[in-house]
């Protein structure tokens, strides 16, 4: 449940720099976000692939 929280509360994060002035900062927030979702996305993928032992990604190994 923890990986959802985190999911959204980056989506609040996300909202609350959505205002920000300058294209260069909006650019910054939005390289550090896809950084957190993608690194999300990967602690996702292990725990689902520890959780119920198959090798969802094809990479040869579980977890």
């Amino acid at each position: 449940m923890g990986l959802f929280w985190d999911l959204i509360q980056h989506g609040q994060i996300a909202d609350a720099h959505g205002k920000a002035d300058s294209l260069e900062n909006r650019m910054e927030i939005l390289e550090n976000q896809l950084q957190r979702t993608n690194a999300t996305l990967m602690e996702l993928l292990r725990v689902l692939e520890t959780r119920f032992g198959d090798d969802l990604d094809g990479d040869g190994r579980i977890g």
